[in-house]
């Protein structure tokens, strides 16, 4: 029996070969332990002295096949008067997907010019952030931020518009006045 057990073990076992054609991001990237302690594994130019290999899921820019720009992170979107639960819900999936960096700043863009490839990446997962930001706005709130860069740029301009105490009812001022 257990040689069955082994072997039903095997069938769900994926090849590192096959994982590796399923993920989007280049072949090396910068290690769990280069992104989490920047000082200590990064060089002068911002991109890290070791790699791992992009089959490693606990590094931020692993990408599951089922990641998408489209994917809808939350249920409840930000509307303006949620904020501090929406935040609440959007950390604990950024943090469930390893992607919490991009957004809380930790995860630094690499240099395009001396680095293309590891720029690459990152702005791949950025991107693919942003996007899952974007997905949980409600239409007012997204064209107000849609044009950011960043993923980064994006979630600092929402906690300065929506953390404060009156800003639910500032953003409700400012869309009675828009359709006034």
């Amino acid at each position: 029996m257990k040689s069955n057990s082994a072997n039903s073990l095997f069938l769900f076992m994926v090849s590192e070969q096959e994982l590796k054609s399923r993920l989007h991001c280049s072949n090396t990237l910068p290690s769990r332990a280069a992104i989490s302690h920047p000082s200590a594994t990064l060089n002068d130019s911002g991109t890290s002295k070791s790699y791992a290999s992009k089959s490693d899921i606990s590094n931020p820019y692993f990408t599951h096949h089922s990641d998408n720009p489209g994917l809808v992170l939350i249920s409840k979107p930000l509307n303006g008067d949620n904020y501090s639960a929406w935040r609440k819900a959007m950390t604990l999936a950024l943090n469930a997907k390893n992607k919490l960096g991009f957004v809380n700043g930790t995860i630094k863009a690499p240099s395009e010019e001396t680095h293309p490839d590891y720029y690459a990446t990152w702005s791949h997962c950025n991107d693919m952030v942003h996007s899952w930001i974007v997905n949980t706005l409600n239409p007012e709130i997204s064209d107000s931020v849609i044009y950011y860069t960043t993923a980064h740029e994006v979630w600092e301009d929402l906690h300065e518009q929506f953390s404060q105490s009156n800003a639910p009812r500032i953003f409700e001022i400012q869309r009675e006045i828009a359709y006034h």
